[in-house]
């Protein structure tokens, strides 16, 4: 999600206007069947290869939050998934250019260039994918646009920016219990120094935005992925304390019930973040070269491992709850 160097004009953006998704059946191909209509089953809410031991906060209290709980759930509905076994990752740069991730091993394909109607000089902010592998794609205006994985086709939605306070935010899309029906969570940035925490958005209700609650414990520039089996996750900062975390978020009160620090592991100037087979695959630009680093954490050995490198910024990471949930 989020380009770090332009947060300061991302909040200036959003007083001008006044007024304000690893997860879509992305498959192989990304075909959904209208490619400007609504669709969806959303709901209203309730590199190197090297590899290294995550290097997980030992020296904490004895209240501290569990590690998260990515334990394969096999039940999952996706009987209406079209390619479930071959779905990808998606991601946007900051140059517009949309890729498909294979997580298995590591590549990326060009889709194409993105041409939303979108205001000049405005880039993207986040992403998020439904199951029918559309991606919702935030600008850092505010504006909200629905983008064809297949084509990389581009238009503008009925979303009203600053809905709630919620200006930019980072997005997610997790099932309700196992599935087929998934909402888009959205976890706000919390750029005009109010605090705003963990909403939902309808793309079937004219994109109403409906707040659920404040992060509980707090919780820094979050980014959201979710999984066909109805949990949540965060890939997020948390005030002076080393490195990034992933938590597992309750969606119906915001409150992290899991979470594991990865000490090694910096956000950096642009960051996105993705559930795929079971792991987690995190986007970020550590060094700040307008560059991307992937990495994959793996909760069933707790290993970090650097996977991949892309030569442009991505900002933004969906995809399907149709995913598999093993390798």
């Amino acid at each position: 999600m989020r380009h770090g160097l332009k947060k300061l004009g991302t909040f200036f953006s959003l007083l001008l206007a006044t007024a304000s998704l690893a997860v879509a059946c992305g498959s192989r191909t990304g075909l959904f069947a209208d490619e400007f209509g609504e669709g969806g089953t959303s709901t209203n809410p309730p590199g190197d290869g090297s590899i290294r031991d995550a290097t997980l906060d030992r020296s904490v209290p004895f209240d501290a939050l569990p590690p998260i709980d990515a334990r394969i759930i096999p039940d999952v509905v996706r009987n209406d998934c079209p390619d479930a076994a071959a779905t990808l990752v998606y991601v946007i740069t900051t140059d517009n250019e949309l890729f498909s991730f294979y997580p298995p091993d590591a590549s990326f394909r060009l889709i194409g260039r993105i041409a939303c109607p979108a205001p000049a000089g405005t880039t993207p902010f986040s992403m998020a994918v439904d199951r029918n592998g559309v991606a919702q794609i935030l600008f850092n205006d505010g504006n909200l646009y629905r983008v064809s994985t297949l084509t990389a086709a581009c238009t503008q939605t009925t979303f009203r920016p600053n809905q709630q306070g919620f200006g930019t935010f980072g997005m997610g899309y997790a099932t309700r219990e196992l599935g087929p029906d998934e909402t888009l969570f959205i976890a706000a940035d919390n750029q005009t120094g109010v605090t705003r925490g963990l909403g939902a958005i309808d793309p079937t209700a004219n994109y109403t935005l409906t707040p659920v609650a404040n992060f509980t414990p707090t919780i820094d520039r979050a980014e959201l992925t979710g999984t066909g089996d109805g949990r949540l996750y965060g890939f997020y900062t948390k005030g002076g304390q080393a490195g990034s975390f992933i938590g597992e978020i309750d969606k119906r009160t915001a409150r992290i019930v899991g979470e594991t620090q990865l000490r090694d592991v910096d956000q950096g100037s642009g960051w996105a973040f993705a559930a795929w087979g079971g792991n987690f695959y995190l986007f970020t630009d550590p060094d700040g070269v307008q560059a991307s680093r992937i990495t994959r954490y793996r909760p069933s050995d707790n290993s970090v491992s650097v996977v991949a490198n892309l030569g442009t910024l991505i900002v933004g990471a969906g995809v399907s709850t149709c995913a598999p949930n093993v390798p």
